[in-house]
């Protein structure tokens, strides 16, 4: 029993507990390579459900796609050894990004409640038409896929809403490990 302890002791001064270290998770090439795949599992969910679970995307949720797909090209890129300086500015721009990202969801979330009207070719046009040519231009042009239905909710959480909440945690992340590499 005493040699087991003392294996167990010599491995926890080695830090191999089994668990990642803190310090692991704050390096920079391990930031990148998780924010680039996290931003590839949100962009498989939002598939997922469009294709899978036949839930079509409206304007909004394509909107939200762009800044995951430029995040993960960022990443990616900066992962390569001749951009790997370039570490620490890339998630400080891939914080910004999914910050933008978290914003855009947010904005879809208060079109989904009424809080705000969203942009008209994505929820219809707002005024009249004067004649009955305005009126069916009107109907081809509104979107089969309007932004303030919500499609699909979890405990009363739309997906947009889990958006905003993903894209700003991996936002934070990005920063603050972008941070840590800037002071070294």
């Amino acid at each position: 029993m005493r040699g087991v302890h003392c294996a167990i002791n010599w491995r926890l001064r080695r830090g191999e507990t089994g668990f990642v270290k803190m310090e692991s998770l704050l390096a920079s090439r391990t930031a990148l390579v998780l924010v680039a795949s996290a931003s590839a599992l949100a962009l498989t969910a939002a598939f997922i459900g469009q294709y899978v679970f036949d839930l079509p995307p409206c304007d909004l949720c394509i909107y939200q796609r762009y800044p995951y797909v430029i995040a993960i090209a960022l990443c990616l890129v900066t992962l390569m050894p001749a951009t790997r300086p370039f570490a620490a500015w890339a998630l400080i721009l891939s914080a910004l990004i999914l910050s933008i990202n978290s914003g855009i969801a947010a904005y879809h979330v208060g079109v989904e409640q009424h809080w705000w009207i969203g942009p008209e070719g994505c929820t219809g046009p707002g005024g009249t038409p004067q004649t009955l040519d305005a009126l069916r231009a009107q109907i081809a042009a509104t979107p089969v896929i309007r932004c303030d239905d919500i499609a699909f909710s979890l405990f009363g959480i739309s997906m947009a809403g889990y958006n905003v909440l993903f894209s700003l945690a991996l936002a934070i992340y990005a920063a603050l490990v972008s941070k840590a590499a800037l002071r070294v």
